[in-house]
């Protein structure tokens, strides 16, 4: 067990060695993995990020704005709302008065001006139904022609077509998303490979005296598996950087714009999680890409 480890404690210093010989290629090589790495990473935060924000458009579409008539006194409106609050489909009923109605539109840019002008409140009461989130779209929509049919509702809106296609949109996007990420990965794993071919080319001599001298496959391919994983470790590091810098450069855009509507959406970037799932993958794809051109060219090479 000593003995092994001291091998690998070798090996992993031949690797760090063999990089450093070479600081150029070896951070170019490095780069275009970070590079490859933070594409698919950098779309996953932005889709992340999109459905964390939709998630709320759905909750906030998928509630029924129900108008009363014109007229309709504030008793009559809770009475309605007390009624409705013990349908089994509705989970919340909440009552909107027009007084206050009309301070929410005031207290949003650009409606407070005009609503100076007005003499008079022409807001309605409303009722806003939070259905079951069980409910499906069709029972939805049969629940909002029974709210219509009540003697005191003037309107009833629901829309979840447009949050419908905005969904299916976004299950696309992560679709194509995962499919850029095999294909990239792959663009990782060939890059090594052709790293690792070279520097296998480099050392043909020396691998042919360490065989003659009695060296294993095993034991000649062991630097290149660091070199390997090297390399992806510290492409999944920049990757996440990358990510990162990304993130930070766009930060400030995203919160003015966020303050505009008057949102408490906040981008956020890799969690621990995915951002060890990232570095460590790139360490696997580096380990990959050495084990299957070493192994490859190894048994090519013999003492003569």
């Amino acid at each position: 067990m000593i003995v092994w480890a001291r091998h690998h404690r070798q090996a992993l210093a031949a690797a760090v060695a063999s990089l450093l010989r070479a600081p150029l290629a070896s951070l170019m090589t490095i780069g275009v993995i970070g590079i490859t790495l933070a594409l698919p990473a950098g779309l996953h935060v932005v889709l992340d990020n999109l459905s964390r924000l939709t998630g709320g458009w759905t909750q906030e579409a998928g509630e029924i704005s129900v108008f009363l008539k014109s007229g309709t006194s504030t008793a009559t409106a809770e009475k309605l709302m007390e009624r409705l609050r013990r349908d089994p489909e509705m989970t919340r009923v909440q009552h909107v008065t027009p007084e206050q109605a009309l301070r929410e539109f005031r207290s949003r840019p650009g409606f407070g001006e005009s609503l100076k002008a007005l003499d008079t409140n022409p807001l309605p009461h409303l009722l806003v139904v939070r259905p079951a989130p069980s409910l499906p779209a069709e029972r939805l929509e049969q629940l909002r022609q029974r709210l219509a049919k009540e003697t005191a509702v003037d309107q009833v809106v629901l829309d979840l077509a447009w949050v419908r296609r905005l969904q299916n949109w976004l299950e696309l996007a992560g679709r194509f998303a995962a499919m850029l990420a095999a294909l990239l990965a792959l663009g990782v794993v060939l890059i090594i490979s052709n790293t690792i071919r070279l520097a296998v080319a480099n050392r043909r001599d020396e691998i042919a005296v360490t065989k003659l001298v009695g060296g294993t496959n095993a034991y000649i391919r062991r630097p290149f598996l660091y070199g390997g994983a090297l390399q992806g470790l510290l492409g999944g590091l920049l990757a996440w950087l990358l990510t990162l810098a990304a993130l930070w450069a766009l930060s400030g855009p995203i919160g003015e714009l966020t303050r505009l509507y008057q949102s408490e959406f906040s981008a956020q970037g890799l969690p621990v999680r995915e951002w060890l799932l990232l570095v460590g993958g790139g360490t696997l794809l580096g380990w990959l890409g050495a084990f299957l051109v070493s192994s490859r060219h190894l048994s090519a090479i013999e003492p003569t």
